[in-house]
């Protein structure tokens, strides 16, 4: 895990978003901004190790529907708060950002009661699991002059930042192909720990909407959004659950280029996630964070190191959901807690994070109707 000067360097070094409206109340207090969790599933609580390791932020309260549950992650966490109430939690004065960690067809409930209390909201991927749904939090967001911060901790690794940088800088020449590979391995007993796992109204899809959509938004993010995606979808193994446990998309870009999404939680052992950028001059693989290939026409000083670097310690969830770091929650956390505190531009914001809901909404689009479908 990099020391603190490397994590700032990640997070001053991500293409920038245009500054938002500064936050008078925030910027003129030294008092720690107070988050709350709402939600008691696997990842609230990588939100509250991001939180407590955050300068700047402290962990106030938590809200789920299970008492229980509340009880246990806020006591073990240190949130004086615990609360069934979606509403008494919104309400509090000393909470600022509400981060939203509940299913992914259940985020925008909350997140509008947070956004109508005026609290900024943190919300794990996919923001939803519609187009529409999405358009519709992001709306009441801008209404508000609320920030969105969504997460896609992916982004902030050390070979993330590097690959975006050689795509900017126009290494690869003009792209040829452009693809996303996300097959991992998800047990029988994943899907059946929780009833919303693999449903389509609450987990809004399957392999690709849960799993590889860091995947998607990493490649979107180098390459661009495709103009047309032809996909297919299937259950190979896990055929109880309602959703895909495979999918392959085939890729037209605006350029002309091409390329391919495949994922999958239905093979062992599940490979890291690969990311293939090829261009006229230059070809790059992402592997996790890991660069695995950098080769170019011509090369530039210090090259030859680039795929003996480890890439950064976010972890994996090719095997297991759970083996992840929440250093890259930490990351976002920060950026979000340093845009509210100095206006400092947000990493990712409401819109951008839209774009990798589109392009899945997209491949379900196509695979449903056996067509080519365009993206707008």
């Amino acid at each position: 895990m990099p020391d603190g000067s490397d994590g700032d360097r990640i997070i001053s070094n991500i293409d920038a978003r245009t500054r938002r409206p500064q936050f008078p109340a925030i910027m003129a207090t030294t008092s720690p901004i107070g988050f709350g969790i709402i939600g008691t599933g696997m990842i609230s609580a990588y939100h509250a190790l991001a939180i407590a390791e955050t300068p700047g932020a402290k962990l106030v309260g938590w809200c789920g529907r299970t008492p229980a549950k509340v009880e246990a992650l806020a006591e073990k966490h240190g949130a004086a708060i615990r609360t069934t109430s979606v509403e008494a939690l919104v309400a509090r004065p000393d909470i600022q950002v509400v981060c939203i960690t509940t299913p992914s067809g259940a985020h925008l409930e909350p997140a509008l009661a947070a956004i109508a209390a005026g609290k900024h909201v943190v919300v794990e991927k996919p923001l939803e699991v519609t187009t529409l749904r999405t358009d519709t939090l992001l709306a009441a967001a801008a209404k508000a002059g609320v920030v969105v911060a969504p997460i896609f901790q992916a982004r902030f690794g050390a070979g993330a930042q590097r690959v975006k940088a050689a795509v900017a800088a126009g290494r690869l020449g003009r792209l040829v192909l452009a693809s996303a590979y996300v097959k991992w391995h998800r047990t029988a007993a994943y899907y059946q720990s929780q009833p919303w796992k693999g449903s389509l109204a609450l987990d809004g899809g399957g392999a690709v909407m849960n799993q590889a959509i860091h995947g998607l938004d990493l490649l979107q993010w180098f390459a661009g959004l495709p103009t047309e995606v032809f996909a297919w979808k299937t259950r190979r193994v896990h055929t109880a659950i309602e959703a895909e446990d495979t999918a392959c998309a085939a890729l037209r870009y605006a350029d002309g280029a091409l390329g391919v999404i495949e994922a999958s939680t239905a093979l062992y052992p599940g490979w890291s996630r690969r990311i293939e950028l090829c261009g006229e001059h230059g070809s790059i693989a992402l592997e996790d964070d890991r660069i695995a290939r950098w080769e170019f026409r011509t090369a530039e000083p210090g090259d030859a190191a680039v795929t003996s670097a480890a890439g950064d310690a976010l972890g994996s969830g090719a095997g297991a959901p759970n083996a992840i770091s929440h250093e890259g929650h930490k990351r976002q956390i920060t950026n979000l807690v340093d845009h509210l505190r100095t206006g400092a531009p947000l990493a990712i914001d409401g819109p951008e994070a839209r774009k990798a809901v589109a392009l899945v909404c997209a491949i379900y689009d196509s695979a449903n109707r056996g067509a080519p479908v365009r993206l707008g």
